[in-house]
């Protein structure tokens, strides 16, 4: 049987202006033209108008359907589609199209796949990068089931962020992230940074956890050693998606960033709209001035 969720009305806060402008209809062309996938589309970001205008995208690989179903999340999780070879060839020339010098990458989990997809991510990022020399690239990755070859394939192409994404407290994995697991998403986080990745991950707020555990996860991620923590709103995508609990009032997304940054990471960027590839001038000075200290 089919579940029906009420949606709880939005408040002022969460009000986004639709895309338009010529930045917006150009990245719109370009997307058609490639047979790209964005995750702005596919997960309904409400900054997709605010960032397409900007000439900002996240590029999402791997297809358009999931194999596993979150709850939280708005794209497809029906038969995962046969992989593109050429995927990571048209990305890398849509990059260069684009006129990108920073890119964010993302892609749904294929569980089906040997590799959970990790030899068309690696391919992706060293195509952009000689297609784009210079480029600074930010990836968020699945959890390849935990497999350390997989993951280790990806780590070696050297990204400049490396996101892998929580979600949430880790008492409500079992009703909103099923099928995947806590510890092994910290477990994801934990060989990124002995990698000696720039790693970041991402939650939303919303679905009922509490500030105890939103603190609990920020030292969980700081002693894996995540350096950048986003904190955004949980909005339900359709009536048959986990409702939202709560919308958080600004303030709170204040207070939380000031807590993550006491517990240890290096940003935290913490507000309503604020999602996993949203852009911040205070994490690139700091990405600019991790790997500039990296180099030295």
């Amino acid at each position: 049987m089919t579940t029906h969720n009420p949606r709880l009305p939005k408040p002022p806060w969460l009000k986004v202006k639709l895309g338009q402008g010529e930045n917006y209809t150009r990245l719109s062309k370009l997307m058609k033209g490639g047979r790209l996938h964005t995750v702005c589309d596919e997960a309904l970001c409400p900054n997709k108008g605010r960032c397409w205008e900007k000439g900002r995208a996240t590029l999402m690989i791997l297809g358009d359907t999931c194999s596993r179903s979150c709850r939280f999340c708005n794209v497809s999780s029906e038969q995962p589609t046969l992989c593109d070879v050429q995927e990571p060839d048209r990305v890398a020339g849509a990059v260069k199209e684009m006129g990108l010098m920073d890119v964010v990458i993302t892609s749904v989990t294929r569980d089906d796949l040997a590799d959970g997809g990790s030899t068309i991510w690696a391919e992706t990022i060293q195509c952009v990068k000689a297609e784009v020399p210079g480029i600074s690239i930010e990836i968020l990755i699945p959890d390849f089931c935990g497999e350390a070859a997989a993951l280790d394939r990806v780590f070696a192409t050297r990204p400049d962020v490396m996101g892998h994404n929580l979600e949430t407290v880790h008492a409500q994995y079992d009703l909103v992230r099923p099928q995947a697991g806590y510890q092994r998403s910290l477990d994801v986080l934990a060989r990124s940074h002995r990698a000696g990745l720039i790693t970041k991950t991402g939650i939303m707020v919303g679905t009922g956890e509490t500030e105890d555990q939103v603190h609990e996860l920020m030292h969980d991620a700081v002693a894996v050693g995540c350096d950048i923590l986003t904190i955004g709103q949980y909005l339900q995508p359709s009536s048959q998606h986990l409702p939202v609990d709560r919308y958080v009032p600004p303030e709170e997304f204040d207070a939380y960033r000031q807590a993550g940054e006491a517990a240890g990471f290096g940003v935290v960027i913490a507000a309503p709209l604020v999602r996993s590839s949203y852009y911040s001038d205070e994490q690139d000075a700091y990405v600019k001035a991790r790997l500039k200290k990296d180099e030295a």
